[in-house]
């Protein structure tokens, strides 16, 4: 793909006008076997991969509430596949291309283009790879289901995309009926007689065979067509593994391309959620006073961790007081509170008041945009804690879920009273590296009263606001209270994460955008020394 700043008028011109290329998109359901050549510009480069990974955050996020190809977990999933901007994908997805109109052309368009995009991001390392394939495959799996029964478009789309799989004939249905209706225990010989069934090979049918989902005859499986899905699921999978590691070999040529590798290489810890940079309705309304009793209350478990480590040590080092002095400030703690907070913690210490004004005070003003660059810092979100600076020995920052020892972590929930039932719960979470999901229960569990998330955990700040809301029945006053803040999945994606906050003048600095907050002056970087 080229890419150029065209301006709006110019990337009009970029979609359909009147021409198609009728063998490209002959159906919603792409196989994504053939490369994107379409020239889109840098900002449609970058909303697509967003829009996209939105998705894919959709599909993930319902995956672990819902038992997959359950009704519930297909209502959930389309209702909110349906808030994202690829609605489409709900859509009946085999339609032949003629039948299209030009939106639905260019719908399936940015499906292509988009899916090709985050191969490029994902494919930099096996976690990645693996995540991304199996976040794809889900989807797939759904859209392939909003076919139904419809045996001649199915049929149409296996012949376009060269899958040669075609129902065995009537009569060799007729001699095996027997055997068919014996394969799997809800067959009934009338459901025999309006089934198609596909004869492959046992070796691309391992999962229904070790399922006992169908026949097997000299090496074969007859496989019915509502299980075809699994064997061409299984060479999507084969097809995308190998892709990405194709990819993988060639992304070094994308070094010299400076305007595509900091945005492909921050797009897996892009957080899609909304911006805590600037809380205006709950500034001023925490004091340091108050910390105490929120810590208890309402902070998440990563900023628990920070705050015992600061009331311990009457010190923190560097990559915590980022952490942790960001989600203060998400949380409305002002400059003012902030420095007295910090002050007051550190000058209990081996920490004098002069010297804390020498090598401390400087990062906090920092952090609130009133130094240096004058950059408006926002919070950490959770994938941004998860996926980078790991801690080290001494350190207390990081994400408990993702970084303390397993026996460890089951001993500190259990010291705070969550039962033995709700630690297996919350660690069977951390095992399967769901360590969102695992806070969310962590969250579930903690809270008095105990309430059922109806949202997905994305930041630090989100779950602080939720507990509030949930501890002061969706009101809110200064004593202390933050806005409430409705945080479904698709609801909170909103915000671009390079937008600018309205009507300030600094400039709003994600870490997710690949920017390093630690990119001072020669000036900033001697006095950042001195605070470790």
């Amino acid at each position: 793909m080229d890419f150029n700043k065209n301006n709006k008028k110019e990337r009009a011109k970029s979609k359909v006008n009147g021409r198609r290329d009728s063998d490209r998109y002959q159906h919603n359901l792409q196989f994504y076997s053939v490369p994107p050549t379409d020239n889109i510009s840098l900002q449609d480069f970058e909303e697509y991969a967003v829009e996209r990974l939105k998705v894919l955050k959709a599909v993930e996020s319902v995956g672990v509430k819902f038992v997959k190809g359950t009704e519930n977990y297909h209502e959930a999933l389309n209702k909110e596949l349906k808030n994202t901007a690829m609605k489409f994908i709900t859509k009946s997805v085999i339609k032949k291309e003629k039948d299209t109109t030009d939106t639905e052309y260019n719908d399936r368009k940015k499906d292509h283009i988009s899916h090709f995009i985050l191969r490029l991001a994902y494919c930099r390392s096996e976690e990645l790879r693996r995540w991304f394939i199996a976040q794809e495959m889900d989807l797939f799996r759904y859209r392939f289901g909003l076919a139904g029964n419809d045996s001649n478009s199915i049929k149409d789309f296996l012949d376009t995309n060269n899958l040669n799989y075609t129902p065995i004939p009537d009569e060799e249905k007729e001699n095996l009926r027997t055997e068919l209706v014996d394969s799997t225990y809800e067959k009934t010989t009338t459901s025999v007689e309006v089934t198609d069934y596909f004869k492959v090979p046992f070796t691309e049918a391992v999962d229904l065979v070790r399922s006992r989902k169908v026949y097997l005859s000299k090496g074969y499986a007859y496989v019915p067509r509502n299980e075809l899905v699994s064997i061409i699921l299984g060479v999507f999978r084969s097809n995308l593994s190998h892709s990405l590691a194709v990819t993988s070999r060639a992304l070094p040529h994308l070094e010299e391309d400076d305007r595509l590798l900091p945005m492909l290489s921050s797009l897996s810890k892009r957080y899609l959620g909304q911006d805590y940079s600037n809380r205006k309705p709950t500034a001023g309304q925490i004091t340091a006073d108050m910390i105490d009793l929120l810590s208890k209350e309402s902070f998440p478990l990563c900023m628990q961790q920070l705050h015992q480590g600061l009331r311990q040590n009457h010190h923190m080092k560097h990559g915590g007081r980022m952490q942790y002095g960001l989600f203060l400030k998400g949380i409305g703690l002002s400059l003012e509170e902030a420095m007295k907070f910090w002050r007051q913690e550190f000058t209990k210490g081996q920490t004098d008041p002069d010297k804390f004004d020498k090598q401390y005070a400087y990062g906090i003003r920092h952090n609130y945009g009133k130094e240096g660059k004058r950059a408006n810092y926002t919070p950490y979100s959770c994938m941004k804690i998860i996926m980078s600076n790991a801690p080290g020995q001494g350190d207390t920052h990081g994400c408990p879920f993702r970084h303390t020892d397993a026996d460890l972590l089951r001993q500190r929930l259990q010291a705070m009273a969550i039962s033995k039932e709700e630690t297996d719960q919350i660690m069977d979470s951390v095992k399967g590296g769901h360590y969102q999901v695992a806070c969310l229960k962590y969250f579930q569990f903690s809270q008095k009263p105990k309430i059922e998330p109806t949202w997905a955990l994305n930041h630090p700040n989100q779950y602080f606001e939720e507990s509030r809301r949930v501890r002061t029945g969706g009101h809110t006053s200064s004593q202390p209270k933050a806005t409430p803040h409705s945080a479904s999945l698709t609801q909170s994606s909103t915000q671009s994460s390079t937008q600018q906050s309205q009507g300030s003048t600094q400039a709003t600095v994600q870490p997710e955008d690949g920017f390093d907050e630690l990119s001072l002056s020669m000036e900033e970087m001697v006095a950042m020394d001195g605070m470790q």
